[in-house]
């Protein structure tokens, strides 16, 4: 899957929140009435010049914002009620920007990490990885041990920066109400951490496999934002699926 950075024509601010901004100003203009449905995501990503996660990441800005409700197989409808004033907080980085960055933060710093690491720093990855099967088992999940994971990579590399920079991205990560929002849709769709890519990287790391700590570490991240985008659009699959489970129901009744 290749990762592409948003340039459109769009600027001055996180872009989803420019294009969320944009959204709001044509629906309070009138031309998308309350209880109508917006365009598919195709069109407005055509309309604004963007990426398709981007929509997506406005659009869950405009729902946390009140103004507009997405229905689950159905689409993105604008809200009757009260909406509130869109949020523009400078941390509040959309969560596929911040993936973007530790594709290539983190995975270099897997493969500067497989060089340096010590026996006592593997041991301390080994044991986290093991919390993450742990906490992968209960309910709800904090992931408290996926990060530990992360950091403690980052830390091997005996680098300051790069520790301060990877700390960082796990903070945008954990502070942003887009990020939580859209986190928690991905949760909703039964989607975990998962422990055989996490095991992939602590193999290479094991073996001292600088480049293939850094391809494990940057697979491992590129699958994540597929599993954003895919839980982005688990409500409308359930609900074709169930749709088809219906069908066969009725036929089964027919025969």
């Amino acid at each position: 899957m290749n990762v592409s950075i948003d340039t459109g024509r769009l600027s001055g601010g996180r872009l989803y929140q420019r294009v969320a901004e944009q959204l709001a100003l044509v629906i309070n203009g009138g031309e998308y009435p309350p209880g109508s449905r917006l365009p598919a995501e195709r069109k407005l990503a055509e309309r604004f010049e963007v990426s398709r996660p981007t929509v997506r990441e406005a659009i869950i800005a405009l729902e946390l914002a009140g103004f507009v409700e997405v229905r689950g197989g159905s689409g993105v409808y604008v809200c009757d009620g009260h909406a509130d004033k869109l949020a523009s907080s400078a941390l509040d980085v959309g969560p596929f920007d911040i993936l973007e960055a530790r594709i290539l933060f983190e995975g270099e710093a897997a493969e500067l990490a497989a060089k340096k690491i010590t026996d006592e720093e593997l041991a301390e990855v080994r044991q986290a990885l093991s919390d993450m099967v742990t906490e992968n088992e209960g309910e709800p999940i904090c992931e408290k041990a996926d990060e530990n994971f992360h950091m403690l990579i980052a830390r091997a590399t005996k680098n300051d920066a790069i520790i301060s920079v990877c700390s960082h991205l796990w903070g945008l990560r954990n502070s942003s109400p887009v990020s939580a929002r859209i986190l928690e849709k991905v949760r909703q769709a039964g989607s975990k951490p998962r422990i055989e890519e996490h095991n992939a990287i602590l193999e290479a790391l094991e073996t001292r496999n600088g480049p293939a700590a850094r391809a494990a570490m940057r697979e491992h991240l590129t699958r994540v934002i597929q599993q954003l985008l895919d839980a982005t659009e688990a409500e409308a699959v359930e609900e074709a699926r169930r749709k088809v489970m219906h069908s066969r129901e009725r036929f089964n009744l027919i025969d």
